[in-house]
């Protein structure tokens, strides 16, 4: 009589046989426990690892890994939303820039806007849309304060009006409200904005320095705080220096009232203001 478990490469039949009385004769335990060590061991043997190192099977399992690592270090690095200036990165400072959507003007030197990184080749504008609402805007915009210009003063915390203010306002608000805009980000401020030089693309490859182009209207004057002052370089506050001479020889914008006594710039009238304010709360 034949061995139970006995098989051989030439007697496939005496092996299906063999099997089929294993299985049905639950009472010979120790042959059942055999077998089920016996189909264990050939699973194991079956696998063959070496074929995994194989060029045709190796080079694709490379390439695909590589290429899901490369893909989430851009997504991280260029295409991930920053929700607000207090979110950026200080590895962005004075070396990359913004691209967003502006969404409100709050005076006539910053803005907000929405983070659209990537831009149209992203999707944003035809895939992806910007919110709208006050509600989905909140906590998800960046807080812009153009660097290198002072405008004139909105009336605000019971304060007047400078004049001008409501023109440089409203220059502002008809220039880039729902424009895209680059803004190379420099540092943060008090304020939770951070200051950067804006610009608008008036057409496809034409962008327009914002700040340049309000210091030009006579609309804002160069930055003359004692300290905290930012252009983004020596050769940007040389022009804008420049556009300011030029602004206030012909007279424009806020320079048409540069001979009257009662002129005032924005530093000058930001001073008084707080000056006056102090007296009123040391009354």
């Amino acid at each position: 009589m034949r061995w139970l478990f006995w098989t051989s490469a030439n007697d496939k039949d005496d092996e299906c046989k063999c099997n089929k009385t294993a299985s049905s004769n639950s009472d010979d335990k120790p042959s059942t426990l055999l077998g089920s060590k016996k189909d264990w061991n050939s699973l194991t043997n079956a696998t063959n690892w070496s074929h995994f190192l194989e060029p045709q099977n190796l080079i694709p399992t490379v390439l695909l890994t590589s290429g899901i690592l490369f893909a989430a270090r851009i997504h991280r690095k260029y295409l991930r939303r920053i929700p607000e200036a207090t979110n950026i990165s200080p590895s962005y400072l004075r070396q990359r820039s913004i691209l967003g959507k502006v969404t409100s003007v709050g005076d006539g030197d910053n803005f907000r806007i929405y983070h659209t990184p990537g831009g149209i080749l992203a999707g944003w504008g035809w895939l992806r849309k910007v919110p709208t609402s006050k509600k989905e805007l909140k906590n998800n915009t960046i807080h812009v304060r153009i660097a290198g210009i002072d405008a004139p003063e909105l009336a605000h915390f019971g304060r007047p009006a400078q004049p001008f203010g409501q023109e440089a306002h409203t220059w502002l608000t008809n220039r880039l409200t729902g424009l895209r805009i680059r803004a190379h980000v420099y540092r943060p401020d008090q304020y939770s904005r951070v200051v950067a030089t804006v610009y608008a693309y008036r057409f496809l490859f034409f962008p327009q320095d914002i700040g340049l182009q309000m210091i030009r209207e006579g609309l804002a004057t160069v930055y003359e705080a004692k300290s905290g002052a930012e252009f983004g370089g020596a050769a940007r506050e040389k022009k804008y220096r420049d556009a300011e001479a030029l602004a206030k020889k012909k007279g424009k914008g806020l320079w048409k009232t540069k001979e009257s006594s009662t002129w005032e710039s924005p530093r000058e009238f930001k001073s008084r203001m707080s000056a006056e304010d102090k007296e009123t709360g040391t009354s």
